[in-house]
């Protein structure tokens, strides 16, 4: 583990390998996290989705490791790039792509489309379209769980490019100084927009950025959704056990532009290809169940049909769900 500060210390148990139930739940989660966004894609390209649409493939593994050392009562919350989030919080796909959509289906009511979406009852707060708004907002949710004297932990997502925004460093102070229980998780795709993180941090490891407020971190595979489920189990016991927030980096990649309009010049074909042969953490832990006996070639590609029609049904309740009713507008509003 490469450390930023005092980071948790092993308990001494070595982990618990993941049964096989465990391990084809985060396969089937990946997998449909992958066929989703391949499906979002191609209805984006026949103009059903308007607005920003910013697909995950590649970083499957990343919330799914995360997801997966959660309980029920956690809560999580998200930048833009989210479609991933909100499936591994078990939010119904229809209603995901239904928003998508713009229709009454969606969880937003069609409101919020992309990156504005909700689920009260799966304790997903967002979707924030707002470079680095989620992070303060996470730490508030943080503190909520412990003003209220429970357990529960807050995850907060953000990525490379908004590890350099100011609002993520004040939040760092107040979480260690109230020793809130927030897993902060970078997502390091290494692009952010579309500029490296060698051009835009001075400081390239990510994990680091916690240390002059003694918050510890950790630099985790993040295309290996085994080492992510490790890293996530600490960090959670690391926060339940009153320690205060932690950082986890994610190192990630994804395969496609920062959105659905961006050709992504900025990277060479062959660094996508070296990624999407060597490292795809689908087809890595494809890999791993067949070699451990613990699936057949067979019995993944009936997985992968079945997760085909989930996302069909999916599209095809996207297209026919009403459009919201104008009235909608004055829903939900503060005045």
């Amino acid at each position: 583990m490469a450390k930023a500060a005092s980071a948790p210390r092993a308990n001494g148990t070595p982990a618990a390998k993941p049964s096989k139930q465990e391990l084809l739940g985060y396969y089937r989660t990946m997998l449909l996290i992958r066929r989703f966004e391949e499906k979002a894609g191609q209805l984006y390209g026949m103009g059903l989705i308007g607005g920003f649409c910013h697909l995950y493939i590649g970083q499957e593994a990343v919330v799914v490791g995360v997801q997966a050392a959660l309980s029920e009562g956690d809560k999580v919350i998200t930048a833009y790039r989210d479609h991933g989030h909100m499936l591994s919080t078990g939010m119904d796909p229809a209603g995901v792509m239904a928003e998508l959509t713009g229709r009454s289906g969606g969880y937003s009511k069609g409101k919020g489309g992309s990156m504005h979406m909700f689920s009260r009852e799966k304790n997903f707060f967002g979707g924030h379209g707002i470079v680095g708004a989620q992070v303060p907002i996470g730490t508030g949710l943080a503190f909520a769980n412990l003003y209220r004297g429970t357990d529960r932990v807050c995850t907060t997502y953000f990525g490379d490019g908004a590890a350099n925004q100011g609002q993520v460093y004040e939040s760092f102070n107040m979480a260690e100084l109230w020793k809130l229980p927030v897993i902060y998780v970078i997502e390091n795709n290494q692009y952010a927009m579309g500029t490296s993180v060698e051009r835009s941090s001075a400081e390239t490891h990510l994990f680091k950025r916690g240390s002059s407020f003694n918050i510890p971190g950790e630099q985790v595979d993040g295309m290996d959704v085994l080492a992510v489920k490790a890293a996530a189990d600490k960090a959670v016991k690391w926060c339940r056990e009153g320690n205060g927030p932690i950082i986890l980096e994610m190192k990630t990649y994804r395969y496609r532009g920062h959105s659905m309009s961006d050709p992504a010049k900025y990277r060479t074909r062959e660094e996508v290809d070296q990624y999407r042969e060597k490292r795809d953490p689908i087809d890595h832990l494809r890999a791993t169940l067949v070699e451990r006996k613990l699936a057949t070639e067979e019995e993944l590609k009936e997985l992968d049909k079945e997760i085909r029609g989930i996302v069909n049904h999916a599209a095809e309740f996207a297209q026919t769900s009403p459009e919201p009713d104008p009235a909608e507008l004055w829903t939900e509003v503060v005045h």
